[in-house]
């Protein structure tokens, strides 16, 4: 599949529900991203989204519905070849990869999908590489050790091994986890140049957290319990009534007041959540 075959649809889901021993984890997902779009995916932990994550990336099956990319039916196409172009940056990776291996050879073995490397690779790979890195300002560690790279760096090094072989989507999963507030903020900034390339791949920005909606986010899908409570433009969707349904563990509205109480504030491109407590009634 080239690159420049992609057509508007890069994913979709149909209908799809996903269920384990008999438990429903995710309930009739109808889902679209196209190309020029970044989506926020956003919910509690226990939404789905992981489950949603392994489905678009092949690594779990859905029980009923389908799962198309760029075009290609899941179960009609060789899925292998298909998830390279898929890049998938999640903490899970970071702990499997070898920590003696320097970050060139990290971002190489993402032309394998791979941890570690068992075969030679070009002067055009090593170039493909060397440019991966540098378009998130790792070029100048390229030669050092991934286990001795601070965590924002290892997340840049993770990403650059996901670009490598030119996704034409990338998941980026809960990325600033235990990042310090300087290293999250650098590193979103980095995330935003690679969301404003004309030429780069579409994003789906996977969090808890509101305030890492930057002002790259086109549109957002909120989970709750397997459900999806709300999709489309940012505007639309970030309001204090969906975070409540979100957050609150209910999918629709309650009779009563929950004890907790989201409120969405919104100033200038830049969002945050407030939660206040009040007595049950």
């Amino acid at each position: 599949i080239e690159r420049t075959r992609i057509l508007m649809s890069i994913l979709r889901l149909e209908h799809v529900f996903f269920q384990r021993q008999g438990r429903k984890i995710l309930h009739d997902i109808s889902w679209q991203v196209e190309s020029g779009r970044h989506w926020a995916l956003l919910g509690a932990n226990g939404a789905g989204k992981t489950t949603l994550l392994k489905i678009l990336t092949g690594y779990e099956w859905p029980t009923s519905g389908s799962v198309h990319v760029l075009s290609r039916r899941f179960g009609n196409c060789d899925i292998t070849e298909l998830r390279k172009h898929i890049g998938w940056v999640s903490s899970s990776l970071e702990v499997n990869l070898p920590p003696s291996e320097n970050a060139m050879d990290i971002v190489l073995s993402g032309l394998e999908a791979s941890l570690g490397l068992y075969r030679d690779f070009t002067i055009e790979e090593h170039q493909l590489a060397h440019r991966a890195l540098a378009a998130m300002s790792m070029a100048s560690l390229a030669e050092q050790t991934f286990g001795t790279l601070s965590q924002g760096e290892q997340q840049r090094v993770l990403i650059a091994r996901a670009l490598v072989c030119g996704p034409a989507v990338l998941i980026l999963d809960e990325p600033c986890i235990g990042l310090d507030p300087a290293a999250r903020f650098a590193f979103l900034a980095d995330v935003q140049r690679l969301a404003r390339q004309p030429d780069g791949p579409a994003l789906i920005y996977v969090t808890h957290h509101i305030e890492e909606i930057g002002p790259w986010i086109t549109d957002v899908l909120v989970l709750c319990k397997g459900i999806i409570v709300a999709a489309g433009p940012k505007e639309d969707v970030l309001t204090s009534e969906i975070m409540n349904l979100a957050f609150s563990g209910n999918e629709q509205k309650r009779t009563q007041s929950p004890r907790l109480r989201f409120s969405v504030r919104n100033a200038g491109s830049n969002y945050r959540l407030d939660i206040e407590t009040r007595p049950e009634l």
